[in-house]
Formats: structure tokens, C-alpha cells, sequence
């Protein structure tokens, strides 16, 4: 109690109400703005979609073919061509036997001049990028092809003896080989090129044996050899086909049959041994019966 008996009052602020509207006002109309600062914070900008990490490059799918240009599965799949050279060649981590995909100098290609091929086959390579890219980008693969086989139709006979050899002869393949069963769309059975000094120059292909054509492959070290309507792949140093898939079954057949017949071989062996010597203790036993006799 003080100021003759009068208790001091204490005054508070008053605490806002929720329902108060509050209003801030910007240092420029503020009386005092020495007392006042405002920071700005810039809004955060995304990346653009230029940063963004681009699409993986891939080659678009070959157009659908003619039913009458299906020569190529006739001749490189139904018969096992295809796979005896995979087979043969080896080296898949390394090597590409592969087909019917564009084959393209790099990304920045012209969609309409570029070609594909019916066989491709490519040493020291990435089989793993021509997957991803579905063909073959000669920039990311360091080189072109070593092979390409076309097989003729009715309907691609020119552009494979035209644009088609032009092309690849552009881009440096180091081998073409052209490949028509009867004759009948080439006007001959078997020719190849081979790249010199960026020129292609043709390949010899004599006829080895009546309506059999054969010309020699560096790039494969192989005699591609056309006849009967088929073409083969043989080995230069012996002159045999290589082995194919009809081939290695039967000689894994002969071997079995190789092998279960020494095995029976030695069953009939043991079988002699056994018979030989209970026949040998029949004789000892008796030996000794007479000694006993005596």
C-alpha cells in the first residue's frame, strides 16, 4: 500500500486478438527507417529441361518387309547360316552377327539415306551398344563393319546393286557380299567387294564345280561358296563346310555311340574275366578232390 492507502495499478498490454487484421508496412513509408531493414529471399529457380539428362540415342526399327523379300530368312535363319557363322566365329562379348539394322556414321545420321543390311559382322566391337541403339552408330563403335551380306529379292535387287553399294562403300565397310540363289534378281549368284583406298574392288568368285560359285572372305578367312541354291561357309585350309548345326548334333550322336559302345565293350570284358575265373576255381577244386583221392 502506498500514495495514502491506494494499491498501484498495474497495466498490461493488451494481447492481440486473432480476429485483428495486421498490415506491414514497407521500410519506405516507415517513419523511422534507420530502425528497420527487410531481407529479400530470391525464390529458387528448377533446372531447366536443357540440364536434364537426355534421352538414350536409338535407332528406329527397320521398315516391315514384302512377303516376297523374306530370301534373307530363307537362306541366313531357316537353314542355320546365320548360326553356323555365330558358331564358327565365336567371340560373342566381342563380336556382332547380327542383321536387318540400320548401320549409321553417328548420331546427327539422315534418316532417309541410311541402309541396313541382311548379315552384318563386326570384330573387337561393343555387342552391348549395338543392342542399346538397335544398330550399329559407327562414332560409339570405333570402326565399321568388317561384313555385310545382302540376299537378293524381288523387290531390293536395285538398291542392293545401287544405293545400297554406294553406301556402304561411303561409310567404309571393309567387305560387301551379294548373294542371289538363282540368279534370277542379280543376274548372277555370288559376287563381293572388297574396300581399297575408299573404292570398292570386286572379289574373284570362279566357278569351282558345275553351278558352284566361290570367292575367298579376309574379313572372315572364310570361302563363301554359293550352289545348290544354298550359301556356305568354308574353311579355306581344308575346304570343308564348317560346322553346323546338323553337323555337331550327329558327331555328338556318333560320339555317344562311340562311347556306349566301350562301355558295353568293357561290361563284355568283365563279364569274360568272371566266367574265366570261376572256371579257373572249378579246375582247382577238382585239382584238389583228386590229389585227395590218391
Amino acid at each position: 500500500m502506498c500514495c495514502g492507502g491506494f494499491a498501484p495499478r498495474l497495466y498490461y498490454p493488451a494481447r492481440p486478438r486473432s480476429d485483428m487484421l495486421c498490415i506491414i508496412v514497407p521500410p519506405s513509408c516507415r517513419p523511422n527507417p534507420t530502425r528497420f531493414s527487410m531481407t529479400t529471399i530470391r525464390p529458387t529457380v528448377p533446372p531447366s529441361a536443357a540440364s536434364a539428362p537426355a534421352q538414350p540415342f536409338r535407332l528406329p526399327d527397320i521398315p516391315e518387309k514384302h512377303p516376297d523379300d523374306l530370301t534373307s530368312y530363307d537362306n541366313l535363319h531357316q537353314y542355320g547360316a546365320a548360326a553356323n557363322l555365330i558358331q564358327h566365329l565365336g567371340n560373342p562379348e566381342t563380336t556382332i552377327v547380327s542383321g536387318e539394322r540400320y548401320i549409321v556414321p553417328g548420331p546427327a545420321y539422315v534418316a532417309g539415306e541410311s541402309r541396313y543390311p541382311d548379315l552384318l559382322v563386326a570384330f573387337d566391337v561393343d555387342p552391348a551398344a549395338y543392342q542399346a541403339r538397335n544398330g550399329y552408330v559407327i562414332s560409339e563403335q570405333g570402326k565399321p563393319p568388317d561384313f555385310v551380306l545382302e540376299v537378293a529379292s524381288r523387290h531390293t535387287a536395285s538398291d542392293d546393286l545401287g544405293v545400297k553399294k554406294d553406301y556402304y562403300e561411303r561409310i567404309g565397310v571393309g567387305e560387301l557380299w551379294l548373294f542371289d540363289s538363282e540368279g534370277e534378281f542379280y543376274r548372277f549368284t555370288l559376287r563381293g567387294y572388297r574396300l581399297a583406298d575408299g573404292k570398292y574392288d570386286e572379289i574373284p568368285t570362279p566357278e569351282v564345280s558345275p553351278g558352284a560359285f566361290q570367292g575367298y572372305s579376309a574379313a572372315l578367312n572364310l570361302n563363301l561358296r554359293a550352289a545348290d541354291g544354298y550359301l556356305g561357309w568354308h574353311d579355306p585350309a581344308t575346304g570343308e563346310h564348317i560346322p553346323t548345326l546338323s553337323s555337331e548334333r550327329a558327331r555328338a550322336e556318333t560320339a555317344e555311340a562311340r562311347a556306349e559302345e566301350e562301355r558295353a565293350a568293357r561290361v563284355r570284358e568283365a563279364a569274360r574275366a568272371e566266367t574265366a575265373e570261376a572256371r579257373a576255381q572249378e579246375l582247382e577244386a577238382e585239382l584238389s578232390r583228386l590229389r585227395e583221392g590218391e
